[in-house]
């Protein structure tokens, strides 16, 4: 792992290196983590369908472009295979819930840089407004809290 990351820990800062440029914020509030609690025990597989929809929260992943980033629901439709260092299996989804003054990493870098990455689908949320942001390449839509978020992988959650 790179060793700015694990001083960045140290220091009570989450850092993420996006196409080279590092980008980081404060760690985690309790609304936030309340948030992502209440999105994870949401997620199901939809009826019929045969993703595992494996979520994990606030883990590392390490996308082609040499990127690594947190994203703080990553969900799966298998377990993945690293326990020890930065996931390398692309998500089929992301959730990332907006830390106050960090609304322009989650909401301007971060959709476009997952799906450039092959993620399907992104769910961004505002627990201080509660809108929701669901994107995919053919499209956005936003609603807002609680909204039931279908995705491309055959889960389902609440947001």
């Amino acid at each position: 792992m790179d060793p700015r990351l694990l001083n960045a820990n140290e220091l009570g800062i989450r850092l993420e290196i996006v196409g080279g440029i590092p980008l980081w914020e404060a760690q985690p509030v309790y609304k936030h983590q309340k948030a992502i609690d209440r999105i994870r025990a949401s997620i199901k597989p939809c009826e019929g369908q045969t993703c595992g929809c494996v979520h994990v929260a606030d883990v590392y992943i390490y996308f082609p472009d040499g990127s690594l980033k947190r994203p703080d629901i990553s969900i799966f439709c298998r377990e993945p295979e690293e326990d020890d260092e930065a996931v390398k299996l692309i998500p089929e989804a992301v959730i990332e819930v907006i830390s106050k003054g960090y609304e322009f990493k989650d909401l301007e870098i971060g959709p476009n840089f997952y799906l450039a990455q092959g993620v399907k689908d992104v769910v961004v949320f505002n627990p201080y407004t509660l809108v929701v942001l669901h994107v995919r390449r053919d499209g956005a839509k936003h609603g807002l809290s609680p909204m039931a978020v279908a995705l491309e992988c055959g889960c389902g959650l609440t947001v």
